[in-house]
């Protein structure tokens, strides 16, 4: 079998699509992930390497285990869309929003890329993303409406922390844990658990 054999994929005028089209030619091609800008430009995503895989799957567990103790919000994964204000769709490799933001969203946004920005997002470098593309996609996230958000480049141990505020911390090493802060209350991440 030729390699088109797998290629499914017909993009009609983006420029043209409805928030419904857009949903339905994602769901059309539902083995791709794919985002779309603020330009209405269609982004197909690369699969993630393993190791940075494996470094996501840490991150959303513990966030997760976090969330369904105090039960305060919602956490999704990478495969989740959020329809931003700037009509931009974005998937974070993590994220989670309080509970009454949740409890704001009709029930059709809740079945589809609901138009919420959530306050922790967070991206975990693979080798097959572009750094300074995912530097820009932190900053639009905060732009946004995000409060905090990771960027954890494990190749290097690099950690880049997103505020708010427009602040941006770098913190180098592994051996470091992070702080949930204001935003994801007493909750803290070790770094140092990337590594195994």
């Amino acid at each position: 079998m030729g390699w088109s054999t797998y290629i499914s994929l017909e993009i009609p005028a983006q420029d043209s699509m409805t928030e419904e089209e857009f949903f339905r030619f994602c769901v059309a091609n539902k083995h791709i992930k794919i985002e779309r800008d603020e330009n209405k430009q269609i982004l197909i995503m690369p699969p993630a390497g393993l190791e940075s895989d494996g470094q996501t799957g840490v991150l959303y567990a513990t966030v997760f285990n976090w969330n369904s103790k105090l039960k305060n919000g919602k956490c999704f994964g990478p495969s989740a869309g959020f329809t931003l204000p700037d009509k931009s769709v974005r998937s974070p490799d993590v994220a989670w929003l309080p509970i009454e933001k949740w409890n704001t969203l009709s029930e059709n946004d809740k079945k589809t890329f609901g138009h919420i920005t959530p306050d922790f997002v967070a991206e975990v470098m693979s080798p097959s993303d572009d750094f300074k593309q995912l530097q820009d996609k932190m900053i639009r996230w905060i732009k946004n409406g995000v409060r905090l958000g990771w960027l954890i480049y494990g190749e290097k141990e690099l950690t880049y922390i997103y505020r708010a505020d427009g602040t941006v911390t770098k913190i180098e090493g592994f051996n470091n844990t992070l702080s949930g802060e204001d935003v994801l209350s007493d909750f803290n991440f070790d770094l140092s658990i990337l590594k195994s």
